[in-house]
């Protein structure tokens, strides 16, 4: 799908609270669509994965389709496969610092324990969730029980969530969800991948909540873009839903909070697109963005604490 950036500043200048809201609706209406399956095939699929690249708005997207399913009386538990990273030792970190290191492989995934969480919560049975310290690149386990209950759903998160070297246990005992940008922005002759809208939320992100410099980000775009293509693309087909995440007025927001700073990276030419984009948009307002919009993962303000 692609859209024109005319389209775009029309919408935001003529009534910016109104397009939001359009926009937004919209989306939730992409997902109402997929709880009506998710609700009707709970019994037989009680566990939801659900897959994206790094930007994609995954995370958001998992605890919007938990609030549904919450509103609709079916209780959902959104866990996520962050927690089943493997620790580091002290030889990796010191890799990971310097770079050399594959940190968007699966094999950062305890696979085993996963699996067998996952086959546990299929069969109501009790486990303890560990939780990942980044800090620290360790796993800890706090005493934090868990156990689904009959007619409970649970979704699981992550960029590996549908990579078969990853998930051991049956598809038929799965409902597999994938998300990710899939609108390319026109403006003239240039047609701004997705890849690229992903690349400024994790620009938004990375500055805003991991104290990173858009230089940082950049130095390691290639990697990442690598990791995807590598470990999350190829698998995405086997997916039972596609969710298009993109915000028709995300871009938007984003250009005063990154066009002076993209100026000064002119040692980048994978940017030039972005910046000629940006420069064509009409600025909207963080203000003028509601709580439960996607975007508030990278911007902040948003309804769900992450």
């Amino acid at each position: 799908m692609n859209i024109e950036i005319t389209r775009i500043n029309s919408g935001v200048s003529s009534d910016p609270k109104r397009f939001v809201s359009t926009v937004n609706e919209e989306y939730q209406y992409q997902l109402n669509r997929i709880t009506d399956n998710i609700i009707n095939s709970r019994n037989e699929k009680p566990v939801i994965l659900l897959s994206g690249p790094s930007g994609s708005g995954k995370t958001t997207t998992a605890f919007m389709i938990e609030k549904i399913l919450d509103e609709r009386g079916c209780e959902t538990h959104t866990i996520s496969m962050d927690n089943y990273f493997c620790p580091l030792t002290s030889e990796e970190k010191e890799l990971a610092a310097l770079g050399k290191m594959d940190l968007e492989s699966p094999d950062r995934i305890d696979a085993n324990l996963l699996n067998e969480h996952i086959l546990a919560i299929s069969l109501c049975e009790e486990i303890e969730i560990p939780q990942y310290n980044f800090k620290s690149s360790t796993r800890e386990y706090t005493g934090k029980k868990f156990q689904r209950h009959p007619g409970e759903l649970v979704i699981f998160e992550g960029i590996h969530a549908l990579n078969p070297d990853v998930i051991f246990v049956p598809d038929k005992q799965l409902l597999k969800i994938y998300v990710s940008v899939r609108t390319r922005v026109t403006c003239g002759d240039i047609i701004l991948h997705p890849s690229k809208v992903r690349l400024m939320r994790r620009m938004i992100r990375d500055k805003n909540f991991r104290k990173r410099a858009l230089r940082e980000t950049m130095n390691m775009y290639h990697s990442v873009e690598a990791g995807e293509n590598k470990y999350i693309m190829p698998y995405k087909h086997r997916s039972d839903y596609d969710i298009d995440t993109f915000m028709a007025y995300e871009l938007n927001v984003y250009r005063n909070a990154l066009i002076d700073q993209l100026h000064e990276l002119n040692d980048f030419p994978e940017l030039n697109d972005i910046i000629a984009v940006l420069e064509q948009l009409v600025p909207l307002s963080k203000n003028d963005i509601s709580k439960d919009s996607l975007i508030c993962e990278f911007i902040g303000s948003g309804q769900f604490k992450y």
